[in-house]
């Protein structure tokens, strides 16, 4: 007969990662919680803790766990250890690397689906500065497996989804002719990567020509630039590389192009005549990073010239939990949830302090851009972190939009139709 105490653990236990553990730690959990009758939450927060610790290649539960007779002091003791190792700035030095997939494996479905995909950015929000981009699903979920990324909590990663009636959508969407618009294509997966499969590119480079007011941008982490080079390329497509550095690329960005693959596809893009643009999101702290970052930014500032580039954004990690959740159930290594989480209007990020150190020594990277018609703005950040990393904020995100549109216009030779 079970009892009392056992029936709570087991109950504590449901709907939690309890079983992702090692033998070792659910025997270790299961005693410690009956030796000190540990609460349902603090049950939940320990089995968490060990999660990460794993995923973080870190030590163990059981080797950061406090010898105490006290609950209360053991429990205080432990979460003390854990955040320790977890507000600490990370070392990839002896980081080993678990179950990463080495090739790109997935299935591709094409169906006729509702709707059309297209609508406001995702984490647009009056709460932080927004640029107000439109997104549009041009592809659905994505075949690089970058380990903090959000699609993976939307979409079966395993399955890229194209929709058969995207390119009579795209030619039935209905815009006022007198109003310059935004739209991203990389939201629900990478532009490129997938190429012109399916006719998707053929049917945005067509939707492109006939809409003018239309400032297109494909995000990329790919090298896959091959329809880009063999077809012209309307001048109202933007073509922009999330930038990172090696380090982060190899242990957090897997499957997607090097460093150097995808500045080099810039490059090309460039030399075409097309403008392209750098987004640096998310940047990570960890240890020596603001001197790695500063080599990606040298070498960015030293193959472009500024009349090429018509934005340079920067950004870091917000989380929501749905996605921390996903993270923590997934058999991998990653040490992007290691950092100092604090709120940042509703999500987990990193402290105002070191948010404002990152920024502001990305911007001063780039001072030779600086008043070059070069538009640099932050993402997904609050209203006062425009103000310490260059200096002004604006007051709405429709003032926001505005500047960012006026200068991507300028820059594409374009009419800004406000």
């Amino acid at each position: 007969m079970k009892t009392n105490y056992e029936e709570k653990f087991n109950n504590s236990i449901k709907n939690t990662l309890f079983n992702n553990l090692s033998k070792d730690e659910q025997d270790f959990i299961k005693e410690k919680s009956f030796e000190l009758r540990f609460s349902h939450q603090e049950i939940k927060q320990i089995i968490d803790m060990a999660r990460d610790l794993e995923m973080w290649d870190e030590k163990s539960i059981i080797d950061i766990f406090p010898e105490h007779t006290q609950k209360k002091v053991v429990f205080a003791r432990l979460k003390k250890a854990y955040d320790e190792i977890r507000t600490k700035p990370n070392s990839y030095k002896e980081f080993k690397l678990k179950n990463i997939p080495q090739e790109q494996k997935f299935n591709f479905k094409t169906q006729n689906k509702d709707g059309f995909g297209l609508g406001l950015c995702p984490v647009a929000s009056e709460k932080t500065r927004c640029c107000n981009l439109l997104t549009l699903d041009a592809v659905e979920s994505c075949g690089f497996d970058c380990s903090y990324c959000s699609i993976q909590s939307f979409y079966n990663q395993n399955t890229i989804t194209f929709d058969s009636g995207f390119a009579d959508k795209l030619k039935n969407l209905n815009l006022d002719k007198n109003k310059t618009y935004h739209i991203g294509t990389g939201q629900a997966s990478d532009s490129l990567m997938f190429g012109n499969r399916e006719g998707v590119l053929e049917a945005l480079f067509e939707f492109a020509r006939e809409n003018p007011n239309v400032i297109l941008e494909f995000k990329t982490k790919s090298d896959n630039i091959k329809y880009l080079l063999e077809n012209d390329v309307p001048k109202n497509i933007l073509c922009t590389w999330s930038l990172n550095t090696p380090t982060i690329i190899k242990n957090e960005e897997h499957l997607s192009a090097s460093l150097e693959k995808r500045l080099n596809s810039a490059r090309k893009i460039a030399d075409k005549g097309v403008k392209v643009g750098f987004h640096f999101h998310p940047i990570v702290e960890y240890e020596n990073y603001l001197d790695e970052y500063k080599k990606v930014y040298e070498k960015v500032l030293d193959m472009f010239d500024a009349s090429e580039v018509a934005l340079v954004s920067f950004g870091t990690l917000t989380f929501i939990k749905p996605v921390i959740k996903q993270l923590r159930s997934r058999e991998f290594r990653s040490k992007i949830t290691q950092m100092p989480f604090v709120d940042a209007s509703g999500k987990s990020s990193y402290p105002d302090n070191i948010k404002e150190e990152m920024f502001k020594h990305a911007y001063e990277s780039f001072k030779p851009w600086h008043n070059k018609g070069v538009f640099f703005y932050l993402c997904m950040e609050e209203h006062h972190m425009w103000m310490k990393t260059f200096g002004f904020q604006y007051s709405t995100n429709n003032d926001f939009e505005r500047g960012m549109l006026s200068s991507y216009c300028k820059k594409l030779g374009l009419d800004f139709l406000i």
